[in-house]
């Protein structure tokens, strides 16, 4: 009976270890982490050691504010007086007397609420912070993500490109062994298909390196499993917008915000240290005891002597000094985010007329070449070289239309960036 009940309790401590273990273990990521932008984003925000410390600190900075201006922590004192030398004690009933006081000092003025408002300000800088990382590794999520959409989506072309070059080649070996071709047109072909195994090679090598690089920016081992890219996101109508962009970059854009709490740090520093020219006061109640009896009250009021004019003068032109640093840093920052707010939309806006080019006008055209091309070799009116040069000219023009699409990603991705949110 003891055996069983042993038994039982062995079996309850391995469940509870079990369920402690399980809860303590990281969740498994979604296996399709990686198929869309939407999913990288989702376990980025959650998973990303540096965004949770700088959600720690702007946290801290949250408490911090919790206890500014708050009335400094008042002094409770007794004071033994008239112990006989020759019998030394530290008991009050048989001490001469006995002083008790508590005291409370009362800063006057402002001095609180400016010490609420430095506060507030640094509140909203480690905020501004925390906004400056968040959109910085959101920025390098969204380019990893397209690198590695990029690489895949080149090697799906180069694949199905290397599959029609294969056909191209049982072509050129039927009319060989016809005699309606030369055997140099089999070569030709045979040698294209090495250089697309040796393409895929390099793509591969490509595709492994952005699946590292989207891995680290997603704070995983470089070899954790990535689900194959979908698609990439379009391009919305508001990042064409250049004005809309300059407007919403000057209110959302957090290193412009980290220099307003600065500004704000500063001026209200200054502000406290012409305050400091004000005497704090302070008050006090004690009672006197002599022996066992308390026998007399006193009250006390005192305040601190600001004479010591130069130390705040140094105090008041140095925040001063900071202050107009920070204004400084605001307007560079600004003129710095409209010219690569400039050079980001141009690019942007010239990268899509260029690929609704290729699109939409290019690629049919080479298509059609290509098919003509095709056409006239089998009839014998064309030779097997501008055939393939046709082939080249359908892959070049597709694997642009990628490094296109790539390249648009990068700059949407650098807009939002510059802009601080999703646009």
């Amino acid at each position: 009976m003891r055996l069983r009940h042993l038994h039982c309790a062995w079996l309850a401590v391995l469940l509870l270890a079990s369920e402690v273990a399980s809860a303590q273990s990281p969740k498994p990521a979604s296996p399709e982490l990686g198929a869309s932008l939407a999913s990288v984003l989702t376990y980025l925000e959650t998973r990303n050691p540096e965004l949770r410390a700088m959600s720690l600190e702007s946290d801290a900075a949250q408490q911090r504010l919790r206890g500014a201006g708050a009335l400094p922590d008042p002094i409770l004192q007794m004071e033994l007086r008239d112990i006989p030398i020759s019998e030394p004690t530290l008991s009050p009933a048989n001490a001469g007397n006995t002083r008790y006081s508590l005291r409370q000092m009362f800063p006057l003025g402002d001095k609180r609420e400016l010490r609420r408002g430095i506060a507030a300000s640094e509140a909203a800088a480690a905020d501004a912070r925390r906004s400056a990382t968040v959109v910085d590794i959101r920025m390098r999520a969204k380019v990893a993500y397209s690198q590695y959409w990029y690489a895949g989506q080149a090697q799906a072309v180069t694949e199905q490109l290397r599959a029609l070059m294969a056909d191209l080649e049982q072509v050129a070996r039927a009319r060989y062994g016809s005699g309606l071709a030369p055997q140099q047109d089999t070569i030709k072909a045979q040698t294209e298909l090495t250089t697309m195994r040796a393409d895929l090679v390099m793509i591969g090598s490509e595709r492994r390196q952005a699946a590292a690089r989207l891995n680290g920016v997603l704070a995983r081992p470089a070899d954790a499993p990535l689900a194959d890219p979908r698609e990439l996101r379009p391009v919305p109508p508001r990042a064409l917008d250049f004005a809309g962009l300059v407007r919403d970059a000057s209110t959302n854009n957090p290193t412009l915000a980290l220099s307003m709490a600065q500004i704000s740090t500063s001026e209200r520093n200054a502000e406290l240290m012409r305050a400091n020219r004000v005497p704090d006061l302070g008050i006090g109640l004690g009672v006197i005891q002599k022996g066992t009896r308390l026998t007399d009250y006193e009250v006390m009021f005192e305040v601190n002597i600001p004479w010591q004019t130069d130390v705040i003068r140094a105090g008041v032109n140095e925040a001063q000094a900071m202050s107009g640093a920070a204004a400084a840093r605001r307007d560079a920052a600004a003129l710095q985010l409209q010219s690569e707010l400039g050079q980001n939309w141009a690019a942007l806006d010239a990268l899509r007329e260029q690929g609704q080019i290729l699109r939409t006008t290019l690629l049919p055209q080479v298509e059609l070449t290509f098919e003509s091309a095709l056409v006239g070799y089998q009839t014998g009116r064309v030779d097997f070289a501008t055939l393939l040069d046709a082939q080249r000219q359908i892959r070049r023009t597709r694997l642009d239309l990628l490094k296109i699409d790539l390249e648009q990603q990068m700059r949407l991705a650098e807009i939002e960036r510059l802009v601080g949110e999703d646009l």
